[in-house]
């Protein structure tokens, strides 16, 4: 196991306000994140920012406006990841409430149109549609603006990405994190965009006249979307999107969800009334990623899109039926990943770049984001674009702290003009294209700028934690507040402890997982712990400083606390 610094995080201030049924433990590990009092932790829909702050919103919402009043038919074009469809089914069943009745989608196959709103989707739209309205794409889709344009179709795009150089001719673009846009949050996901557009046509379509009185459509309904995507697409979880989120999982815990969120939490047989954010991200987003990196993520976007719960449940299956197929093509490449980096160890490359032919282009990304785990290094991993296209290379690449992949790679581009052919994405995680002959040229100049950015202390792996428990604190109450208290995640991250224990016993479950007995040897007292993926034929130390989440075992229906351990290192 590659040796981690484990560190506290430092009070940003001191708790106040909080009654007595408020752990003193939680109260701490709010304070560390900016979470002072009881108002801060409030995440009512009434304290979203407002849609009047985000740029871009007044041209998009007039278009809108004239589709739904003179019969448009609109063509939402989104994305195949699980942000892409949240936010494709979003708009579709947002536009159909406020009135539109020719809204149709579609989704870019990954391996015939490339990415976003590309030129060759654009040739394949039949019938062509009066407007095309981009989800969580877009704003590097400069030729692809323009070829709709050319067609006659007008185009909004929404997105979240961070803009390059040249942004496309759009009617209309609504981004936050467009240059001088005054909106406050820069975090909002592709579906989070979408979400604040309705909230905004919703108000100028009120103003209008447009809504019989008592029958202004309920955007809230939208929001277990707007949560899964929001979570899975890991962007910062940052006030105003730990509002979103929260609001979504009580509809969810409520059993309010979509038919086909409420069939896709039953088939990972998670339970809908204790919900919480983990689940979207390692659950329920995997499931709906799958069907975009290896069959068709239009199965996704139905499955989102029907409201008949027995045929959601036949959508969930076979989404899961996707997931298993991945995460077991995944195990095979991420194998042969590490054997590729065990021969390339006296290399040492600080930017990691990694090619195999037979590796599928949809499932890189996984590749790169297990292996900058293991490495604690950028990495990039490629496979070839499709069959039809040998020549040309697919990479998806995800990084570390301090090392900003997007710009990166516009580093490399400008250093090197030609050798990329296409690249976007955010700091830690963007996509490229290039011919497979320059793969050697670009491995040495992902390297080269690498070891100009990053420095030893970058290239240390460092795990944050909330401290020491204090003993007798690993109690179930706690857990259950623990977990309560989120919706953790990105930049607002799920509550870590580290301590000092005596292993009084162990064992293997299932070939490569640990089973635990931890003795605490400050009072004596012993706590059942798990660690996944960590056995690797040698015992634990028998006395070892754990990283851990105090979670909960609910075994046949009776709750205990367990230590969910994260890292172990001896003593």
């Amino acid at each position: 196991m590659k040796r981690v610094d484990v560190r506290r995080r430092a009070a940003q201030g001191v708790p106040t306000g909080w009654g007595l049924d408020v752990h003193p433990v939680l109260q701490q590990v709010f304070a560390v994140r900016g979470v002072f009092s009881p108002a801060d932790a409030e995440y009512r829909l009434a304290r979203l920012l407002s849609p009047q702050q985000l740029g871009g919103l007044d041209q998009a919402v007039a278009l809108l406006s004239e589709a739904i009043r003179d019969d448009w038919s609109i063509l939402i074009a989104g994305d195949y990841d699980c942000d892409g469809a949240t936010g494709t089914a979003v708009a579709v069943r947002g536009l159909r409430m406020l009135g539109a009745r020719h809204v149709d989608y579609v989704v870019p196959n990954r391996f015939i149109h490339g990415y976003g709103l590309s030129p060759a989707l654009v040739e394949s739209l039949q019938p062509v549609p009066q407007l095309i309205v981009t989800v969580d794409n877009g704003v590097a889709s400069v030729a692809g603006v323009a070829a709709a344009q050319a067609r006659g179709m007008r185009v909004i795009v929404t997105d979240h990405h961070l803009p390059g150089d040249q942004l496309p001719a759009a009617d209309a673009m609504v981004n936050p994190n467009l240059g001088g846009d005054a909106f406050p949050s820069k975090a909002l996901a592709g579906v989070g965009v979408m979400f604040y557009l309705l909230l905004a046509l919703r108000a100028s379509l009120r103003d209008q006249g447009a809504f019989p009185a008592g029958a202004e459509p309920d955007l809230s309904v939208l929001l277990d979307l707007v949560a899964v995507g929001t979570v899975a697409d890991l962007v910062p979880l940052d006030f105003n999107n730990r509002v979103l989120v929260e609001a979504g999982m009580r509809r969810v815990r409520s059993g309010r969800g979509h038919a086909g969120v409420m069939a896709l939490v039953e088939a990972s047989k998670r339970s809908a009334a204790v919900l919480c954010a983990s689940d979207l991200g390692f659950a329920i987003g995997p499931r709906l990623n799958a069907a975009g990196r290896l069959e068709d993520m239009r199965i996704g976007v139905e499955c989102l899109l029907t409201d008949d719960p027995v045929q959601a449940r036949r959508y969930a299956d076979l989404l899961s039926s996707i997931n298993q197929e991945r995460r077991e093509l995944q195990a095979s490449m991420v194998a042969e990943a590490e054997v590729m980096v065990s021969r390339a160890a006296d290399i040492d490359a600080v930017g990691v770049a990694l090619f195999e032919p037979s590796w599928h282009a949809g499932v890189v990304g996984l590749v790169a984001s297990k292996l900058k785990e293991r490495l604690h290094r950028p990495v990039i991993a490629f496979a070839p674009a499709n069959d039809d296209m040998p020549d040309e290379l697919r990479g998806s690449a995800r990084s570390i702290a301090g090392f900003h992949i997007r710009d990166a790679l516009a580093m490399i581009d400008a250093r090197h003009p030609g050798l990329i052919a296409r690249f976007g994405g955010h700091a830690m995680a963007a996509g490229l294209s290039l011919r497979t002959e320059d793969y050697p040229r670009f491995a040495e100049a992902f390297d080269a700028i690498a070891r100009e950015w990053l420095d030893d202390d970058h290239l240390q792996a460092v795990q944050l934690t909330d401290g020491e428990l204090p003993p007798g604190a690993a109690t179930l109450e706690l857990a259950r507040q623990l977990r309560e208290a989120g919706p953790w995640g990105q930049a607002f991250p799920e509550p870590l402890f580290d301590n000092i224990f005596e292993c009084a016993s162990w064992r293997v479950m299932g070939e490569k997982h640990l089973r635990l007995s931890l003795r605490d040897p400050r009072d004596g007292s012993v706590h059942d712990a798990v660690m996944f993926n960590a056995y690797e034929g040698t015992p634990p130390p028998l006395v070892l400083r754990a990283v851990y989440e105090l979670g909960i075992n609910d075994w046949q229906g009776r709750e205990s606390a367990r230590l969910m351990l994260r890292y172990i290192e001896a003593l």
